[in-house]
């Protein structure tokens, strides 16, 4: 118990950023142990979960920081795959105070564009507290994503509050967000996101690039080996391809719903790159699939 409380600390201090005076490589081997209970190696890295931690160290290019910014995302996956994959921005908007609701439709989505917890989902606004909305956002704007898992690319994403369009779907429990890993330009694994809101909880469902369940779990998550291959299945790698060109890792994010295909996200470092496999093997197994003589930095 007492292990456990001083870990938790650890990571606390972690997350508001009170142990940035520590080296990113010292503090990830001390994180990385905490979580994993293993010794991190990027010296020589095989794993995963190691050629994670060694990329967020070498690979830091600047488009990267764009690449994950919730509102820049979209301009620069636009340019790349066209505008018709984006869901519509409504407003952008540097603090709380600054948002006019009165413009705003009775459904809307409300988040950050430098996190992942602050989403806020809306369907009527005449019932909602904002005084409640406001601290979480507000207090949302305080934090740094780089903080935690010293996750380079959000170092210097502004904090700012996206308002988007809200798509009766992404609420839907049967829909699912299909989450392509991309080694070295290519999609050759998928992840099933499904029944988010359910009460069953969470399941994650692994494939390969062929749409083959894998063996394979991560973090605890049940799997769900009814789930069908997407209708847009082909377009959605295609679409991943273009955005992974040229990237040794990295995870594109899509949704299908009415028919159509849209972006959700991009991520470098999925769970931070402390991620618990089941069975282990896979933790090397992904990890063979990351070419990282293929990295070159910019000068």
């Amino acid at each position: 118990m007492k292990k456990l409380k001083l870990i938790n600390i650890v990571l606390g201090l972690g997350r508001r950023g009170m142990l940035n005076w520590m080296p990113d490589k010292t503090y990830l081997g001390l994180i990385y142990a905490l979580k994993t209970r293993k010794k991190m190696d990027v010296d020589c890295p095989k794993t995963f979960n190691d050629k994670l931690q060694w990329l967020k160290l070498n690979d830091r290019k600047k488009k990267y920081t764009r690449m994950v910014d919730k509102f820049e995302a979209k301009k620069y996956t636009a340019n790349i795959i066209g505008e018709e994959y984006i869901i519509p921005t409504l407003g952008i908007y540097d603090k709380f105070e600054s948002i006019d609701f009165s413009t705003l439709p009775n459904q809307f989505v409300i988040k950050c564009t430098h996190d992942s917890g602050s989403v806020i989902v809306v369907k009527n606004k005449n019932l909602i507290n904002y005084n409640i909305i406001r601290k979480k956002i507000s207090r949302a704007l305080k934090h740094n994503g780089y903080n935690y898992g010293r996750e380079w690319p959000y170092k210097n994403v502004k904090p700012r509050i996206i308002v988007e369009k809200y798509m009766d779907s992404l609420e839907n429990s049967s829909t699912i967000d299909y989450k392509f890993f991309c080694f070295n330009g290519k999609p050759e694994i998928v992840l099933a996101c499904s029944d988010r809101f359910s009460k069953d909880g969470l399941k994650e469902t692994w494939f390969d690039s062929n749409w083959n369940l894998l063996p394979l779990t991560e973090g605890g998550h049940k799997i769900d080996k009814s789930i069908q291959k997407p209708q847009k299945f082909e377009e959605m790698k295609k679409l991943a391809k273009k955005l992974a060109k040229d990237i040794a890792f990295v995870r594109i994010d899509f949704y299908e719903f009415d028919g159509k295909v849209y972006f959700g996200e991009i991520t470098f470092f999925p769970a931070s790159g402390f991620e618990r496999f089941d069975p282990e093997e896979w933790n090397k197994k992904l990890g063979d699939m990351i070419d990282l003589s293929l990295v070159k930095n910019e000068k």
